[in-house]
């Protein structure tokens, strides 16, 4: 726990600790035997989300008096990340991390009082189960472009349409769905709560992903389904700032989980080149492996120190998006580069599944496209440079 390659952190405190070695006994006791079992079958149990509920580490951030623990403060959302990022049995735990950071915020921020009693108290037990529906299957980061329509019907809107690469769509009971209300091209977006058990929502392919196999992620359709307009999140035509608020701490927290994995790769490697021999020495003893594992620690030291800041920036409310969008494209591409380094040092051995690198590598690659790709990241970054 919390090696962090020498570096010296104090961002966290002593209780933000206690929850992470909380959330390494979770990962250990609930998902370590069932993490093979969830990568064949492509999702994780329902149970997992009623177990994370009990132990404490989903829906910490729903008040008290919906059943939660009415912590706010992002710093428990980023430990957790990280040692789920760090351990190397933690498959299938994605969807707990992607519900308390990405889309219970929608949930807490967005509702009104009718809509907090009415979801909040499942979201707290766990027992409802959410998931954020926003890429189609021609549209990803441009949110502009958004074809899913909502067309007021008295008291309903009538949804019809398509979504693709929704996680934990398989199991989600509340689907947060962008959606288009009018031609306008950004204020014609909003976002509206679908059950899933709305007669004309259907869920298609579990997708087949490289990596990441236990965290399922799903097509869904919508085909003339009725919903409430209670189920309206803000005002009509709110969707797209209520999206582009919630995407810095989207991007912040998947920065924080890459540098968490470059530490777990870089350690797991640095005991495998100890022990594995070839010539009739250690392979760490060979200069290249020195030096491709100094520089690597060296990057991920350095990236560690900005990676803290960034977060101290965002509990304080001063992470802008820009900023958000540097550290994601900075930290997810610097995770390419330490995992592929660190499979060369295994030889063949890194190719082999049986080998926790190559699962790795295959979980890392979309790190730079979920999220926002590195080029849309970059894209932000530089018109804020005034270019």
């Amino acid at each position: 726990m919390f090696k962090d390659l020498g570096t010296s952190r104090t961002v966290y405190d002593t209780e933000h600790r206690e929850f992470g070695a909380l959330v390494a006994d979770f990962v250990e006791a609930e998902a370590a035997p069932n993490a093979e079992r969830w990568e064949r079958e492509g999702k994780v149990d329902r149970s997992l989300f009623t177990a994370a509920a009990e132990a404490g580490i989903l829906g910490f951030g729903v008040p008290e008096e919906y059943g939660g623990m009415g912590i706010d403060d992002f710093r428990y959302n980023a430990i957790m990340g990280e040692e789920l990022a760090r351990n190397p049995v933690s498959d299938g735990m994605a969807g707990i991390a992607l519900s308390n950071d990405i889309v219970y915020p929608y949930f807490l921020d967005l509702t009104n009082d009718d809509q907090k009693a009415r979801w909040l108290p499942g979201l707290a037990e766990g027992t409802l189960i959410t998931a954020i529906a926003m890429t189609e299957p021609g549209t990803g980061s441009d949110l502009a472009g958004i074809r899913t329509t909502a067309v007021r019907d008295g008291d309903e809107y009538v949804v019809n349409g398509a979504k693709t690469f929704i996680s934990n769509g398989q199991n989600a009971d509340l689907v947060v769905t962008a959606v288009r209300t009018s031609d306008d091209r950004h204020k014609g977006l909003s976002l509206i709560v679908i059950p899933s058990d709305s007669p004309g929502f259907s869920r298609g392919r579990n997708l087949d992903k490289i990596g990441l196999h236990a965290q399922d992620t799903s097509e869904l359709a919508f085909t003339d389904v009725r919903v409430p307009a209670e189920n309206l999140l803000g005002p009509e035509g709110a969707g797209f700032l209520g999206l582009m608020k919630n995407l810095p701490q989207e991007r912040i927290s998947i920065a924080a989980a890459a540098v968490a994995a470059c530490e777990g790769v870089l350690e797991r490697t640095l005991s495998y080149v100890k022990e594995r021999k070839a010539f009739g020495q250690p392979i760490g003893s060979f200069q290249n492996t020195r030096f491709v594992l100094a520089e690597l620690t060296t990057e991920v030291r350095v990236t560690r120190a900005y990676i803290d800041d960034c977060l101290r920036q965002h509990v304080a409310g001063r992470l802008s998006a820009e900023d958000a969008a540097a550290a994601k494209f900075w930290c997810t591409e610097l995770q390419q580069k330490v995992v592929g380094k660190c499979l060369q040092l295994y030889g063949g051995y890194g190719y082999m599944r049986e080998y926790r690198i190559a699962r790795d590598y295959e979980d890392a690659r979309i790190t730079t496209i979920y999220g926002g790709t590195t080029e849309i990241m970059k894209e932000i970054v530089g018109r804020s440079l005034g270019l």
